[in-house]
């Protein structure tokens, strides 16, 4: 039965998951922890983590890693995971597959009419609100601490601060930085 609600669930997110895999992890979130309580937050923040340095994008890999943990955590072993990621990551991107098929000749044909235009501006600000969201999910203890033990939050925030500037200001490679930022959190953290 995990299975159908696999598939269920991360097809809805597929639907309604406009602006990739950074604006479904806020969906993502809410249905695989909020309301299944398949994963914990500790995980999910886990699979977050794990999604972003993973080649591919980050909805498929966020999908891959839930559906296994889901089905792992369900009690099933190994082979039964392996079947859950590729449900969930199946699921996942049925419905895009599905709606391009479906709407790709009609929007090449009416592109430039008022109406299509009308529609992706109004999912311009959407597509922004839900980013923002899932970056405020993301500001959880398990990722930055808490002021309660300040050496790991102070921590936090200096890399935090560090990759920001390093990668907007100084120009230096966002993989380089990933892996200055995780280098400088092991030895500064453990």
């Amino acid at each position: 039965m995990i299975f159908l609600y696999l598939f269920l669930t991360f097809f809805e997110i597929g639907l309604f998951g406009f602006g990739g895999g950074y604006a479904m992890i806020s969906l993502i979130q809410g249905q695989v922890v909020s309301r299944w309580h398949w994963l914990s937050m500790g995980e999910f923040t886990n699979v977050i983590a794990i999604s972003q340095m993973t080649p591919g994008p980050v909805g498929i890999n966020s999908a891959t890693y839930c559906g296994y943990m889901a089905v792992k955590n369900a009690g099933f072993d190994a082979p039964m995971a392996i079947l859950g990621s590729a449900t969930a990551t199946f699921a996942l991107v049925l419905p895009s597959f599905i709606l391009m098929l479906l709407i790709s000749k009609m929007l090449m044909k009416y592109m430039h009419t008022q109406l299509v235009e009308d529609v992706f501006s109004g999912l311009r600000p959407a597509v922004v609100g839900l980013l923002g969201a899932a970056a405020l999910l993301l500001m959880t203890a398990e990722n930055f601490s808490t002021p309660d033990n300040p050496w790991h939050f102070y921590i936090s925030i200096a890399l935090f601060v560090a990759t920001f500037v390093g990668t907007k200001y100084l120009k230096i490679n966002p993989i380089a930085m990933i892996g200055y930022a995780a280098f400088a959190g092991l030895l500064l953290l453990y």
